[in-house]
């Protein structure tokens, strides 16, 4: 059978989701075979070695980036996009921002195409928000704010993940904790340098770690303010999540933030910009349903059956 290979990373990550979500919905133009696929996705690019050479320069390689952290992109870094560069015949990136990270360092075709949302998943659940808040033990006068992205180098469980913004997350938090009654719900994994900060700061906070999809859209439901502070994102896709569920959202210019929310909506990431910062939950739904599969999936099969390629 020909058709598209999606190489999954394997790593229990978002990526992981998007091919069994693509195989799924787009069988009539996918294989699980590389040898017999027309087209190869690297949709997890930093994967590609797993793909055997004389794969890559027979078939047609469509490599995913998501973003590149420029204080992060070395020498190495460099030399390692510009041996897989040899073997991409195409690029894929969500966001116009991580297109003009890469334009310089590829003469080949970008295509900038947004992620298809599953909205089965990622649903509003106003019914939920009462319950939710009373297992956390929150009263009626807290405010919520929510993180449910990691924030800690896996390197040393310590230092921040800058490109995420943990220290700009933390100084928003202290300085609302000023005037309003502020708790803080966080989720994901490595937070370690963020709860350090809250414990420093005597902030009250809840951490629910690798949460399943019902309880995460539970913690939405919850949520009185969902902020991304980060300074480097492909996304985030806590910003598709909080516009699918309804969860007032604030975010700096990062990713696909400017697709999605309004322009009230984005800050510069200081305390005094999220201050001024406003959700519009209508708009960002409205945004982010053009999404929703089987939608999203009409820009990639379109990009794939346009190579002239499948068969």
């Amino acid at each position: 059978m020909s058709g598209v290979f999606v190489l999954a990373p394997n790593e229990n990550w978002i990526v992981d989701r998007w091919t069994k979500e693509w195989y799924k919905h787009n069988a009539d133009i996918s294989t699980q075979d590389p040898d017999s696929a027309n087209i190869i996705w690297l949709l997890a690019d930093w994967c590609w070695e797993k793909i055997p050479k004389n794969l890559l320069t027979s078939k047609f390689v469509i490599a995913t980036v998501h973003h590149i952290v420029p204080e992060k992109f070395d020498e190495n870094a460099r030399r390692e996009f510009s041996l897989r560069d040899s073997y991409v015949d195409m690029y894929h990136v969500p966001c116009h921002k991580t297109r003009q990270q890469i334009a310089t360092l590829t003469n080949k075709p970008i295509r900038v195409i947004m992620p298809w949302v599953n909205q089965e998943i990622w649903k509003s659940r106003d019914t939920l928000r009462d319950e939710m808040r009373k297992i956390l033990g929150l009263t009626d006068n807290v405010t919520l704010i929510s993180s449910f992205q990691r924030d800690t180098e896996g390197k040393d469980l310590v230092s921040p993940k800058l490109e995420k913004g943990p220290d700009r997350f933390c100084d928003i938090v202290e300085r609302m904790s000023k005037d309003r009654n502020v708790e803080v719900l966080l989720g994901g994994w490595r937070r370690q340098y963020v709860i350090s900060r809250l414990q420093k700061s005597n902030i009250k906070y809840h951490y629910v770690e690798l949460a399943p999809f019902s309880t995460v859209n539970a913690m939405y439901a919850a949520t009185d303010l969902y902020v991304v502070a980060a300074r480097y994102e492909g996304g985030p896709q806590s910003i598709i999540e909080c516009a699918s569920t309804r969860t007032p959202i604030i975010s700096t210019d990062v990713g696909f933030a400017s697709e999605i929310l309004s322009q009230d909506s984005i800050f510069d990431g200081s305390p005094e910009g999220a201050l001024l910062a406003k959700p519009d939950v209508q708009a960002a739904f409205d945004n982010v349903s053009k999404f929703f599969i089987p939608s999203g999936f009409e820009p990639f099969r379109q990009t794939f059956q346009s190579l002239g390629v499948l068969k």
